[in-house]
């Protein structure tokens, strides 16, 4: 929530990436984000928290996509990926659902990142709250992740 915003705001700074952050009403779908940041929904990054046995994981995916989970289970070695119910999400990440930052947590998850999103010049997510959205460039994701890209 605020602790992962600061956190992600404090990662950009650190490494020197280029960010900024937009306050908007409470948004819960990448529909409704992209309404309101006035942007492509192609921009918009949906994180996913998947559970891949016992392990949870994240799949990074543009808003506007479905992700393939199924080529993600095949790469992670496991028959299906399930994804996490809201309070599992909680649990592991301190966000709601529709909140979820690509990074920013306490304790990192295992990111398979879908190479599409690299092609957006800019993306943006939400940073741990409903109502905080920040715009980065997508290659820099990589300088903040170290993803398995599918």
């Amino acid at each position: 929530m605020e602790a992962e915003f600061e956190r992600i705001k404090r990662l950009l700074e650190e490494k020197g990436i280029w960010f900024k952050t937009k306050r908007h009403e409470a948004v819960f779908t990448s529909e409704q984000a992209a309404r309101v940041r006035g942007v492509p929904l192609k921009m918009g990054v949906k994180a996913l928290v998947c559970k891949a046995g016992e392990e949870f994981i994240m799949v990074l995916v543009r808003a506007d996509k479905k992700a393939d989970l199924k080529v993600v289970a095949r790469l992670e070695g496991v028959k299906k990926l399930h994804l996490a119910s809201p309070e599992q999400v909680f649990e592991r990440t301190d966000c709601k659902v529709g909140a979820v930052p690509p990074f920013g947590f306490e304790k990192p998850l295992k990111t398979y990142l879908d190479k599409e999103v690299l092609e957006e010049e800019e993306v943006t997510f939400n940073a741990g709250l409903h109502e905080v959205s920040v715009v980065m460039k997508g290659r820099d994701l990589l300088k903040v992740l170290d993803p398995i890209l599918y």
